[in-house]
């Protein structure tokens, strides 16, 4: 037997969260292939099988918290796949040494949706109770929705049906597992005359978004935070873009984006104004004199902002290529705590979502963050000419405790020189 353990997942963190369990009991695992996605307080990281083998017990069940070193699950590499010995079993079956009443409630619950199996939780129904309709038998929200509306949810606890989960509730270490329950919970008043659910559903915040929360909280109590404007005519821009992206992507076997030219325009404002480059540590200032940005990027579990180490010294094409990579394993959770640690300084892009004008939160203990918007045609005036051009607002928030007006303006400022006029990107003027 195989002992699946928490493993290590940086100094600062003891205890994570069980985010998804990929397998379940009785399922057939491949060596290297994913089987629990462990969520800690910076990111999601999906954990491979040790060795081939079958998963014979769930220690931990989904959202439940266990620490660094703590048993999870148990792997028997000794067990063979169903239907023959070696070979790699058909995702969904199970193992032929597991055909108890634990590995049959593993294949009800891998036949019911995960917004269905909320619904036979909330209103305490068996699967086995409710005709499925999916594709391959599988139980949809919309049949426990009938089942429930046709009169068949029990009247009292006592005639309710267990959860169907595929972990028996002696497995679980901590019985802190996320509850979801209805509100109300009587079947006769879940739905509306017109037949909509009126359900609500009630879930514990994942740790990454809790630790949102309090580094923002954090942020507005500990901070003197004060939010400029300006705007930046992206023509120049877009028509050296527009000029170069095809020969930059032959080259460089990556697509010329927007966020490189911000990152070394960010760059070339930190250096004129090292303040929104630094932080407070007790009654000091500390500056630096390297540029470590954070870049916002929307990934599977929420926002993340992985750092674009020494952004000084990459050129164009480093930049690109590094944010493209870190989009790929923000998507599918595989960001590592150490590459989301430290950081100088953030930019958010809320244009990718539509967002017009916004005031970012600064990320602390940094002391800055550029927001940038939409580009959006607007009218603007030209030489005494009113002309359509493609604008953009961009935000500085900063901590004012440390960073002055006139430093934060002058930011802004040099970011929209150097947008509107791009060959001081290259001259370093």
């Amino acid at each position: 037997m195989i002992e699946i353990k928490v493993p290590p997942f940086g100094e600062s963190i003891q205890e994570v969260q069980v985010s998804t369990w990929l397998k379940q009991e009785g399922d057939w695992v491949r060596k290297d292939e994913d089987l629990v996605e462990l969520e800690s307080e910076k990111a999601t990281q999906a954990f491979p099988a040790p060795a081939d083998g079958v998963l014979v017990s769930i220690k931990v069940a989904t959202g439940s918290y266990a620490k660094v070193g703590d048993l999870i699950a148990i792997l028997d590499p000794a067990a063979k796949p169903a239907g023959g010995s070696g070979g790699a079993q058909p995702a969904g079956s199970h193992a032929g040494s597991a055909t108890s009443a634990g590995t049959s409630a593993a294949g009800a619950a891998a036949r019911v949706m995960p917004a269905a199996e909320r619904m036979l939780q909330e209103h305490r129904v068996s699967a086995e109770s409710v005709t499925p309709s999916g594709p391959g038998g599988r139980i949809l929200k919309e049949d426990v929705q009938r089942h429930v509306a046709a009169g068949s949810v029990p009247a009292s606890p006592a005639a309710a049906v267990a959860p169907t989960a595929a972990v028996a509730p002696a497995a679980v270490v901590k019985p802190t597992a996320p509850v979801t329950r209805a509100v109300p919970a009587s079947s006769a008043d879940a739905f509306g005359e017109d037949g909509f659910s009126r359900v609500e559903e009630v879930k514990p915040m994942s740790m990454i978004r809790r630790t949102i929360a309090n580094r923002l909280v954090e942020a507005q109590q500990t901070a003197a935070l004060l939010t400029t404007f300006n705007e930046i005519d992206m023509q120049p821009v877009m028509d050296l873009r527009a000029r170069y992206k095809d020969a930059f992507g032959e080259k460089h076997g990556v697509k010329l984006g927007f966020m490189s030219f911000f990152a070394k325009a960010t760059v070339e404002a930190l250096k004129r104004f090292p303040a929104i480059n630094s932080e407070i540590r007790g009654t000091d200032i500390i500056y630096r004199n390297y540029y470590d940005i954070g870049v916002a990027i929307g990934g599977g579990k929420g926002l993340v902002v992985p750092i674009l180490r020494n952004v000084q010294l990459l050129s164009f094409a480093e930049i690109e290529r590094r944010i493209g990579k870190f989009a790929e394993l923000a998507k599918d959770n595989r960001i590592k705590p150490a590459e989301l640690e430290g950081g100088t300084f953030t930019i958010s892009n809320g244009g990718v979502y539509g967002s017009l004008l916004s005031t970012p939160i600064v990320n602390p203990p940094q002391s800055g963050i550029l927001g940038l918007h939409s580009i959006q045609e607007r009218p603007v005036a030209r030489e005494g000419q009113v002309v359509i051009r493609p604008m953009m607002y961009i935000a500085l928030t900063y901590d004012h405790r440390i960073v002055d007006g006139r430093e934060a303006v002058g930011f802004l400022r040099t970011i929209k020189e150097v947008l509107e006029e791009p060959a001081r990107l290259f001259l370093e003027v």
